[in-house]
């Protein structure tokens, strides 16, 4: 698999998981853009693209509408959020 294809398959790997289907935001070549931002870290661009969808706090699918939506890709990104497992050493 070339490099480009393997790219298209981490970017569409990236669409589904920050729902860009549910709830459009960023276009392919955005999503593109975090992903080499982020040096090819999924996990890193997924929980980027969220906190940044999390800040626009509404919604509008098939007609129904929602005031604040920002919790919700919150949570998403809680789940793809690096923590710090380094060993912290006194001196």
């Amino acid at each position: 698999m070339s490099d480009v294809s393997g790219n298209a398959d981490a970017i569409n790997s990236i669409m589904i998981e920050i729902r860009e289907e549910q709830a459009p935001y960023f276009t392919f070549d955005e999503i593109s853009y975090y992903y080499k931002k982020n040096n090819g870290d999924i996990n890193a661009t997924i929980y980027e693209l969220l906190i940044i969808k999390s800040e626009d706090s509404s919604i509008t699918i098939s007609g129904l509408s929602t005031q604040d939506t920002s919790a919700y890709f919150l949570r998403l990104a809680s789940r793809f959020k690096k923590f710090n497992t380094g060993v912290l050493t006194g001196g």
